[in-house]
């Protein structure tokens, strides 16, 4: 469009991410801010693993915003379906950190503007941790995982109605839920002719001992995404402290040990142990024990399922 700079990430034909044009991007903008609105900078953000994600500067407004529009319906996997209605849906159930998340100003499911599903957030300020921890000492990286910690308890303490994504569908038990993510997620391997042997093995396990799963019998609000890759820090605090966190679309109700912030806080034993200061002991019963490995499995088919998605064909093999 004549006046807006535009600045897209330049991504291969067959790439699973494609930029929306610059005249897609400003018809979003006038359906969300009216016909007047007129987009003077958009540039996008190469930090999405999964949405398209731009910097919108409008014509008369101080500050940015943020648009993040959705893969085309026929490219999303079965096990990644609807992930930014699942997170607007999620909202209401993260106002316990609500101080930290961006804001919602706009949504659209219709794909009257553009065919795709796309929403519109607040910036937030702050700068992304893996481009910030890294210039404070390894002394000080405690502080950013006891953050993390305490914020990772505070979601875990919502009691969620029912078991599942918070859009749905929804589960009465825990092992019914794991297991339609399991299958699912195997499913989606086979549709790429990916290898699901392993996946439906651990689906297969899971129906067997449902009773060590339906031993969770509270859902839980799980993050399902939220690690260093997700926050914000404070770019002048003299320690790392986070100001924001991004990316809630994997949200479900279950059992916390199976968040995803869980299993990267038990992946290895250095600064991150302080995860546990605020967040508190893990469960080490011989029956969590054996969920974990469930879960891990579940992290494990999903990364699969990633990798292949960004084409790095060298790193499937690894999950």
């Amino acid at each position: 469009m004549i006046g807006m700079e535009f600045v897209p990430v330049e991504r291969a034909s067959e790439a699973f991410q494609q930029s929306l044009t610059a005249n897609e991007i400003a018809k979003v903008c006038r359906r969300a801010f009216g016909a007047a609105a007129r987009p003077v900078s958009v540039v996008e953000l190469g930090t999405g693993m999964y949405n398209n994600v731009y910097r919108v500067t409008l014509a008369g407004r101080e500050h940015p915003v943020v648009l993040r529009v959705a893969p085309q319906e026929g490219r999303q996997f079965r096990s990644e379906r609807h992930l930014m209605r699942n997170e607007f849906a999620s909202v209401p159930w993260l106002s316990v950190i609500a101080s930290l998340m961006p804001q919602v100003i706009a949504a659209d499911w219709s794909h009257e503007v553009v065919s795709r599903d796309w929403m519109i957030q607040t910036y937030l300020d702050g700068v992304p941790a893996p481009e910030r921890l890294g210039a404070y000492p390894r002394t000080a990286w405690p502080a950013f995982f006891r953050q993390l910690g305490a914020i990772t308890r505070a979601v875990h303490g919502v009691r969620g109605p029912r078991f599942g994504p918070v859009a749905g569908p929804g589960y009465s038990t825990w092992s019914e839920a794991v297991i339609a993510s399991l299958e699912k997620i195997a499913t989606d391997l086979d549709s790429v002719g990916l290898d699901s042997t392993d996946v439906r093995k651990v689906a297969a396990a899971a129906a067997h001992d449902r009773a060590v799963l339906d031993e969770v019998t509270e859902p839980r609000l799980l993050t399902g995404d939220l690690w260093t890759v997700n926050c914000l820090l404070d770019p002048s605090a003299a320690e790392p402290t986070i100001v924001g966190v991004l990316d809630f679309d994997r949200t479900e109700f279950g059992d916390p040990q199976a968040d995803w912030s869980i299993r990267m806080a038990t992946a290895k034993q250095d600064e991150r142990e302080a995860f546990w200061e605020s967040y508190g002991n893990p469960a080490r019963s011989p029956a969590a024990v054996w969920r974990a490995r469930i879960y891990q499995a579940r992290h494990l088919g999903a990364i699969r399922l990633e990798r292949h998605r960004l084409g790095m064909a060298n790193a499937v093999g690894e999950s």
